[in-house]
């Protein structure tokens, strides 16, 4: 199954006979291990991997940590399911060190994504602190790597 697994996610469009072809095994066994996965949860989603600035939509991607404090019988889960479900919020994670809450969040300006932090999330009951780290640009993504003709040059540091 994990060979059928990695096969999917390194290409979500690969078919099952390809799949079956790799493998070695039969195609209609292929077929049932990924209806079983998706059935069951294993396979969570089909992505693609947009390269918007290429594409002509710009947008900005910041890091930002979330330091909060956890609710009686709850913990971080209702604190970081508020946060998560604004569509600002690409992912999210509990994450250990000084912060908890690692969020990846996307706007199409500087200020869109300050706005977010500003009046959505630093008002939630809980909210502590928070720390935003904008990326300048992105080398890789889900196992991709970005060539250097995606618009943004690197300048150049001489001694």
């Amino acid at each position: 199954m994990k060979d059928i697994l990695k096969a999917l996610e390194a290409d979500p469009r690969i078919t099952p006979e390809k799949i079956a072809t790799m493998t070695g095994k039969a195609v209609d066994e292929v077929k049932k291990v990924i209806e079983a996965a998706e059935k069951d949860g294993t396979i969570v989603k089909y992505k693609t991997v947009v390269n918007w600035p290429k594409a002509g939509e710009p947008e900005v991607d910041a890091l930002i940590e979330v330091k909060v404090q956890p609710q009686k019988d709850f913990g971080f889960e209702a604190i970081a399911e508020e946060i998560y479900r604004f569509p600002e919020v690409r992912s999210a994670y509990l994450a250990s060190g000084t912060y908890d809450l690692a969020l990846l969040v996307t706007g199409r300006t500087m200020q869109d994504v300050a706005a977010f932090v500003t009046n959505k999330l630093s008002p939630i009951d809980g909210v502590q602190g928070t720390a935003t780290h904008f990326l300048m640009k992105r080398y890789k993504e889900d196992g991709v790597v970005y060539g250097d003709n995606d618009g943004m040059q690197r300048l150049t540091v001489t001694p």
